[in-house]
């Protein structure tokens, strides 16, 4: 049985070494121009940086490309995949097909990870994208845990499963929290907008909070609660999943930084003595329940739910 890859997304350079000696193996980064929901926003430099920090340290370094991009962005594409090539990024997170055709001009060698966000629900689709050159598929997030390990024993790419953090619910184009302040008489800046991560959603008869935030690209609700599996990561295990992804989005370096470091000894003890992990289990779960934020419960998404859209 083999260790999966531990994902997870950092908010800033200084963050990685620490995530990376807490037992992340891989980091995902990006500019707001080209990724969706960024923990971060890292620059040429930043980026150049970080791989030179991960490679050092033995860890991978993939950046996202995963927006849906229109025409006018289509131009920078190749030579942006060409700078991540020169300063040895591992692999592209993609969604769009525009960034294939972009990587077959600028970088044919470059890996490529698929992800959607919502539509990879199925093997034959993952095996679809690895047929145009996808090396993994990131699952949706709305699928249950049968549908997760049967895509796994028949994928023919790599499969990537979030293990931890929030979850967006909503995205659209559109700049809905500026539209509503100038609707009000309000001024909301709009060089402020990807910086303020404070505003929420609030839903008083079910007492949720549902954070929300704009960038580049338009307007983001996610999850009033984080998903946490790590007290259920046998049959992910045993499957051989690739790789788990904690997700930092809204989240302080301490807490994925602790988190991280819980996740990777479950799954360290696990594999050493899965009867070990059946008695310390719980012990993981409370001790990410004693950090997580107020107004953030945990649960388990839709990993043991019917897959409903």
């Amino acid at each position: 049985m083999k260790k999966p890859e531990l994902l997870v997304t950092p908010t800033k350079v200084d963050d990685i070494s620490r995530l990376i000696n807490s037992g992340a193996t891989a980091i995902l980064i990006g500019e707001e121009k080209y990724g969706l929901r960024l923990a971060g926003e890292f620059n040429r430099d930043d980026i150049k940086e970080s791989v030179k920090i991960a490679h050092g340290l033995g860890a991978k370094v993939y950046v996202s490309m995963n927006a849906l991009f229109h025409n006018d962005k289509l131009e920078f594409l190749p030579e942006y995949i060409s700078f991540l090539s020169d300063v040895n990024v591992d692999a592209i997170v993609f969604g769009d097909p525009a960034v294939i055709m972009a990587a077959r001009e600028a970088a044919p060698e470059m890996k490529l990870h698929w992800n959607t966000e919502t539509t990879a629900t199925n093997y034959f689709t993952a095996n679809y994208w690895g047929q145009k050159g996808a090396k993994r598929a990131v699952m949706a997030r709305e699928i249950n845990m049968d549908s997760i390990v049967e895509t796994k024993e028949k994928a023919e790419v790599e499969i990537e499963v979030q293990v931890h953090g929030m979850t967006c619910m909503f995205q659209s184009k559109r700049t809905l929290i500026g539209n509503y302040m100038e609707f009000q008489g309000k001024d909301l800046k709009v060089e402020g907008r990807s910086k303020d991560r404070t505003l929420f959603l609030h839903d008083p008869e079910r007492d949720a909070k549902y954070p929300i935030f704009e960038d580049e690209n338009g307007t983001h609700i996610m999850s009033p609660n984080d998903i946490c599996i790590i007290d259920e990561l046998e049959d992910m295990l045993d499957a051989g999943v690739d790789s788990f992804k904690i997700d930092g989005v809204l989240k302080s370096v301490d807490y994925i930084e602790k988190v991280t470091s819980l996740y990777n000894e479950a799954i360290e003890l696990y594999l050493q003595d899965p009867d070990a992990y059946q008695d310390k289990k719980f012990f993981y779960l409370e001790e990410i329940e004693k950090i997580q934020p107020i107004n953030r419960n945990l649960d388990t998404g839709f990993f043991f739910k019917e897959t409903v859209y």
